[in-house]
């Protein structure tokens, strides 16, 4: 008999227009007294200097993290700084891992600043650190909070947000990989971290996708990818938000010499791994139409021998699993779609 379950999931939830002129406020609402700001480069020019001059109560210390700091580096520095009631990142996904995994370390709360929509990381209990001089994912902090601006999401270029649709919409292939890993023994699906992520998706096809950049669409997107990082929080594993097409690339950042966004990449193998489950394919063609995934893609260099190289290596990305592409057959159909798919021909180099 499996358990109940007693999860952590964040206490603060504030996605809307405008949110960051209101932190001190949430921060004196939660009893965060003493916070340590981490910063990109981007963000420490833009927003460090102004949350520093405006903040009357909370005692705050803004540091700017160097980009590729190994895991080492980050325990050092966890170890070496001052205790807080807070650690609070802004930014992409890199400080955001960052700073996940460093109140992780310490034992602090977490609050995640995301500025922009490319993935779900910005919600999940892990993340991607270099270790051994390869990127690796570990467990980290579950976000006490999370604080989305959509005024600063907005800013982002838009094929970030083209991106987190990419990481969103396989949501539907990886349930599918889940289920058909249950069926052959392999793995167990949580119902109800299953129907999270299934919800999280279905909630973000159903919005008007004539205008990526309206704040609507923002809203709904990091909604639903919030959504999905709780789900992986829920089953304890990625399972509700990542199969075959995440393996791929992964598999692409291993092997390709220019290997492209996470999100984009993701977005591409989930559009093949849909046909080969032969799971809502229409579906998805028509959402990376409409929000001119597609037309983005179609300008990007990305080669059909990489692609092929990454589903043939896929499987060895994560042995213990057992997805459609660790099926000789199943992973036989997704090179010959590859092969044959003519929006693919035209879309591939």
């Amino acid at each position: 008999m499996h358990a109940l379950t007693n999860i952590p999931i964040p206490s603060i939830l504030e996605i809307r227009s405008g949110i960051r002129h209101q932190l001190e406020s949430i921060l004196i609402k939660h009893d965060f007294k003493n916070a340590l700001f981490l910063f990109d480069d981007f963000t420490y020019l833009e927003y460090a200097e102004t949350f520093h001059d405006t903040f009357k109560e909370v005692s705050l210390t803004c540091q700017k993290m160097e980009p590729r700091l190994t895991i080492d580096e980050l325990i050092r520095f966890a170890f070496s700084m001052d205790t807080y009631d807070v650690v609070v990142a802004m930014g992409g996904g890199m400080v955001i891992d960052y700073g996940k995994y460093i109140a992780f370390s310490r034992k602090m709360p977490f609050i995640s600043m995301p500025t922009s929509a490319s993935n779900d990381g910005f919600a999940s209990s892990n993340c991607s650190l270099i270790v051994n001089n390869k990127k690796t994912t570990v467990p980290a902090q579950v976000p006490y909070g999370i604080i989305a601006d959509l005024e600063v999401i907005q800013q982002a270029p838009p094929h970030f947000l083209l991106a987190g649709v990419g990481d969103l919409m396989s949501n539907i292939t990886a349930l599918y990989d889940w289920e058909f890993e249950e069926r052959k023994g392999v793995g167990h699906v949580n119902a109800f971290a299953s129907m999270l992520s299934k919800k999280a998706v279905n909630s973000f096809i159903r919005t008007p996708m004539n205008d990526i950049s309206n704040p609507i669409f923002i809203k709904e997107l990091v909604s639903s990818l919030t959504m999905g990082g709780v789900a992986t929080v829920i089953s304890g594993n990625s399972a509700p938000i990542s199969g075959s097409e995440h393996l791929i690339s992964h598999a692409l950042d291993k092997r390709s010499l220019n290997p492209h966004m996470h999100g984009i990449q993701v977005g591409i193998a989930t559009y093949i791994i849909a046909n080969v489950q032969e799971h809502r394919a229409d579906r998805m063609r028509k959402v990376f139409e409409r929000t001119g995934f597609f037309h983005y893609l179609n300008e990007q260099n990305l080669k059909k021998d990489d692609l092929k190289d990454a589903i043939l290596f896929a499987p060895s990305v994560k042995p213990s699993r057992y997805t459609y592409l660790h099926d000789d057959n199943y992973r036989e159909k997704a090179l010959v779609f590859l092969d044959q798919d003519p929006l693919l021909q035209d879309l591939l180099n």
